[in-house]
């Protein structure tokens, strides 16, 4: 699910990749649902493609979302990006993944990150368990019609 969720540098939010053109995207706001062409000169990224820094190896930022939709039950984090203390925010990541590299993960990652999980929560889209490529053509309906290609 998260490798069609995109974060756009310089644009605020997210965005659900709706479409590919030549030399753009299609993408829709996860927010107000506008959507708008995202060409190939600007910084995008996948969800899917994130991980978070941890003492030994880097944990995908799928893991680390389920780890927070537990904690929280599924619900928004009730802490406040904006008013939040550095100390607060790194206490909450050490609830969700306690052997997070304190070196090199920022107050900044961690506002993101709970920005970018209360957007998704948000959105409906909760579903971060990543999917074998066995297990997502298991959930493609079968058609009853051989189409010989």
């Amino acid at each position: 699910m998260l490798k069609t969720v995109l974060s756009i540098t310089g644009k605020p939010g997210l965005y659900k990749l709706v479409s590919r053109g030549k030399n753009m995207l299609i993408v829709e706001s996860l927010g107000d649902k506008k959507r708008f062409p995202a060409y190939g000169n600007e910084k995008i990224i996948s969800l899917g493609d994130i991980s978070m820094y941890t003492d030994e190896d880097d944990i995908p930022l799928s893991e680390v979302f389920a780890s927070m939709k537990k904690k929280e039950n599924g619900a928004a984090v009730a802490l406040d990006v904006k008013k939040a203390s550095a100390e607060d925010l790194f206490a909450y990541l050490a609830e969700v993944l306690p052997d997070f590299d304190r070196d090199r993960v920022h107050a900044s990652d961690v506002k993101k990150l709970i920005s970018w999980y209360n957007l998704l929560v948000a959105s409906g889209m909760t579903d971060f368990e990543e999917k074998t490529e066995e297990e997502a053509a298991e959930d493609v309906p079968e058609t009853g019609k051989d189409t010989g290609k």
